[in-house]
């Protein structure tokens, strides 16, 4: 079912507010993001592997090549959501793990959240984390990029906001980007 805007908003800013009590506000999106971007790669994945199956058969759930990233075995969104114990150390090892096994495009891309720190992160913490981020299916189908990018633009303003800084600090919003766009007027190379 097709996200709208507000909800998306709403969703993303429900994700921070669980986090509230246990960590600083400046340090949201080191939560957050990983998490926003590890369910939106899975919510893919499955979208791309159900229309794979829909043409190739159940065989095509083991082609690589139907999808953008790979998900190794044991590190899907259902897989760190399903434990019982140990959810931080889960999310940490999923997103190596990913990384890993597309190293190339998303080296780096988890970043350096303190996910097994217990006394930040208690399991019961993470775990409603991920049940609240399960809410919705964040397939392309659902919610396309640019309104899942709008819904970032969303959250890193929100963020400035909360830790108490200006969202410039952090965010160009779209009219500069455009302007400076249409001043510097890029052209593309073409090399011989």
């Amino acid at each position: 079912m097709r996200i709208s805007l507000e909800e998306l908003e709403s969703y993303l800013w429900q994700s921070a507010v669980l986090l509230r009590t246990h960590v600083d506000a400046g340090s949201y999106k080191q939560y957050i993001f990983p998490l926003l971007f590890f369910k939106r790669m899975c919510d893919v994945w499955d979208e791309e592997t159900e229309a794979a199956v829909k043409v190739y058969g159940e065989d095509a759930k083991t082609f690589d090549e139907v999808h953008k990233f790979r998900i190794p075995e044991c590190c899907h969104w259902d897989d760190v959501r399903n434990l019982t114990v140990d959810a931080g150390r889960a999310i940490s090892d999923s997103f190596r793990e990913i990384e890993k096994a597309n190293d190339e495009k998303l080296r780096g891309i988890f970043g350096g959240g303190t996910w097994t720190n217990k006394n930040r992160l208690p399991d019961q913490l993470l775990k409603d984390l991920l049940e609240h981020f399960s809410t919705l299916t964040l397939s392309l189908a659902n919610c396309p990029e640019d309104e899942l990018g709008q819904g970032y633009e969303y959250l890193v303003r929100k963020f400035a906001d909360d830790s108490g800084h200006t969202a410039q600090e952090f965010y160009t919003n779209r009219t500069v980007v455009r302007l400076m766009t249409e001043i510097l007027n890029p052209q593309e190379v073409v090399s011989s």
